[in-house]
C-alpha cells in the first residue's frame, strides 16, 4: 500500500514542477528575448520482487517482476529557438537574426560576462550602452580591443582632406596635398560675358572659407609675331579684389593652352575701322607711376592690309565649372545608428560618418547548457562550452536587425495543451492518494 502512496506523491511533485515551468513560460509570453523551457519525466528506481529465470527442462523462462517507485524529472531544457520579431523603429532596439548572444558585464575589469538575447538597450548620461539592468554592453573599438561601448556626444570630427580627385578617363587619382590645384570643369554659354562660381576651402583649424571665382569674356588678338593671330582668352577674377585677375588662354581650335597673368599685343600691322563710339586705351603696367588705361571697342572691326578680318569670335563652349569639393570642416557628434553588422556609426554635424565601435556577439557549442540567472541573462557552464566571440554576421553568428526586438519564443497553444495534460496528471495522482488512503482506512477498520 505504501508504494502506491509514495508513487502518487512523486507524481504530484513532478506534475507540480512541470506546471511551475508552464506557468513561467506563459507569464513571459511577452518578455523580450525570453526562451521557453520544456520538462520531461522519467521513472525512478523499480523494486524487483522476483528476478528473471531462463528456460530449464520442460519449463520456459520467466520475466522479472518489478514495482516502480514513482516518477522524477528527466530534463528541464531551455529551447533556444528564434523568437518572433517586433518592429519598434527605436534606434537602440537590436535583434539578433540567427545564432548568438549579446555580451554584457557589471565588472570594471570586464571579467564577469553574461549573455542575453534581449536587445532593448539604453544610454546613460555618460553615453554607455546598457541593457535594462544597467549592465554595460561589450564590443570592439577601432583597434579591435574588447571595450564597453560608449557613445561620446562630445566627440569631434577633425577637418580633413580626402584622397578624392577629379580625373579624366585614364588618369590615375593621386592624393591631394596643400598646394593641389582646384579642378574646374563645365560649359559656359558663349553668349554670356560673365560667369561666377564659388569654392569652399578649409583652413588648418577646420573653418570654412568661401572663395568666389568670376569669369569675364575677353577676346584678344595677335599675341606675338609679325602675323596677326586669333586667340581667345577668358579673364578670371578670384574673390572680390580686382587685382586678383588672371587670363585663361585658348588656341584657335578652342583647346586650353594655359593660365597667364597678362595679355600683351605683339608686333604686327593691323587696320582698325572705328565708329564714333570706339575708344582705345592701354594699361601701362611696366611704367612706374603710370595710370591704368583700358580700351573698349564698340561696333569696330580689325583688318589687315588686304581688308581681311583679323578678329573673329567663335560660338564655342568654354569649360569652367567646379565639379568636386574635397575635404570637410570640423564637426561634433550629433546622432548615431547601429548597422546590421553591429557597427555603431556616429553622425557628425559636418555630415561625416565614423564607426565608433562594433557590437560583439558570443556563440556556444551547446547553448542549452547555459544557466539562467534571471533578468534575461545567461552564464556559461562547463557543459555549454567556452564562448566563441565575434562580430555580427561572421562565422556562425547571426546578423543584426536594428529597430527590432526579438520577442519570447513561447508557443501559447502548446503551453495550453501541456497545462491541461499536466492538470489531469496531477488530479490522477491526487486521486491515487485518496484511494490508497481509503484502502488503508479499510485495513484499520478490519480490527473492529
Amino acid at each position: 500500500m505504501m508504494r502506491s502512496m509514495y508513487s502518487a506523491v512523486s507524481g504530484l511533485r513532478v506534475h507540480q514542477t512541470k506546471m511551475d515551468v508552464i506557468g513561467n513560460n506563459i507569464a513571459n509570453v511577452n518578455t523580450v528575448g525570453f526562451k521557453a523551457s520544456k520538462v520531461t519525466f522519467q521513472e525512478v528506481f523499480s523494486q524487483v520482487i522476483k528476478g528473471a529465470s531462463s528456460p530449464q527442462g520442460g519449463m520456459g523462462g520467466t520475466n522479472p517482476q518489478q514495482i516502480g517507485l514513482g516518477a522524477s524529472i528527466a530534463s528541464m531544457n531551455v529551447r533556444h529557438t528564434q523568437g518572433a520579431s517586433q518592429r519598434t523603429n527605436y534606434p537602440l532596439d537590436v535583434m539578433i537574426d540567427g545564432s548568438g548572444f549579446f555580451v554584457v558585464t557589471d565588472d570594471v575589469n570586464l571579467q564577469n560576462r553574461y549573455y542575453t538575447r534581449a536587445g532593448a538597450f539604453t544610454l546613460d548620461k555618460q553615453g554607455n550602452l546598457l541593457d535594462p539592468n544597467g549592465y554595460k554592453v561589450l564590443g570592439y573599438d577601432e583597434n579591435n580591443a574588447i571595450v564597453p561601448i560608449q557613445v561620446n556626444f562630445s566627440a569631434t570630427a577633425t577637418a580633413t582632406a580626402t584622397a578624392n580627385k577629379y580625373t579624366d578617363t585614364g588618369t590615375p587619382p593621386n592624393r591631394l596635398n596643400d598646394i593641389s590645384p582646384i579642378q574646374l570643369k563645365g560649359n559656359i554659354n558663349p553668349d554670356d560675358t560673365k560667369y561666377s562660381t564659388t569654392i569652399d576651402v578649409f583652413d588648418s583649424l577646420g573653418r570654412v572659407h568661401t572663395v568666389s571665382v568670376n569669369f569675364t569674356d575677353n577676346v584678344v588678338g595677335n599675341t606675338g609675331g609679325s602675323d596677326p593671330q586669333v586667340v581667345s582668352y577668358r579673364k578670371v577674377q578670384f574673390g572680390e579684389d580686382p587685382a586678383n585677375v588672371a587670363y585663361v588662354k585658348f588656341d584657335a581650335q578652342g583647346n586650353y593652352v594655359g593660365l597667364v597673368e597678362s595679355v600683351a599685343i605683339g608686333a604686327g600691322d593691323a587696320i582698325i575701322e572705328t565708329n564714333p563710339n570706339t575708344t582705345i586705351a592701354f594699361s601701362l603696367k611696366n611704367i612706374p607711376g603710370a595710370d591704368d588705361i583700358n580700351f573698349t571697342i564698340n561696333d569696330s572691326t580689325f583688318q589687315d592690309d588686304n581688308g581681311n578680318a583679323l578678329l573673329t569670335q567663335f560660338a564655342a563652349e568654354s569649360d569652367a565649372k567646379g565639379v568636386l569639393q574635397v575635404g570637410n570642416s570640423a564637426g561634433v557628434l550629433d546622432d548615431f545608428t547601429i548597422s546590421d553588422k553591429g557597427e555603431v556609426v556616429g553622425i557628425f554635424t559636418n555630415g561625416e560618418r565614423k564607426v565608433l565601435a562594433t557590437l560583439m556577439l558570443a556563440d556556444f557549442d551547446n547553448a542549452p547548457g547555459l544557466q539562467k540567472i534571471g533578468n534575461n541573462l545567461f552564464m556559461d557552464t562547463i557543459n555549454s562550452g567556452t564562448p566563441k566571440l565575434g562580430r555580427p554576421g561572421s562565422g556562425s553568428l547571426g546578423a543584426l536587425a536594428p529597430g527590432t526586438l526579438e520577442m519570447s519564443n513561447v508557443d501559447l497553444s502548446e503551453e495550453f495543451v501541456d497545462m491541461i495534460t499536466t492538470q489531469r496528471g496531477f488530479q490522477a495522482n491526487s486521486r491515487m492518494i485518496t484511494t490508497t488512503d481509503e484502502m488503508l482506512q479499510e485495513l484499520v477498520n478490519l480490527k473492529r
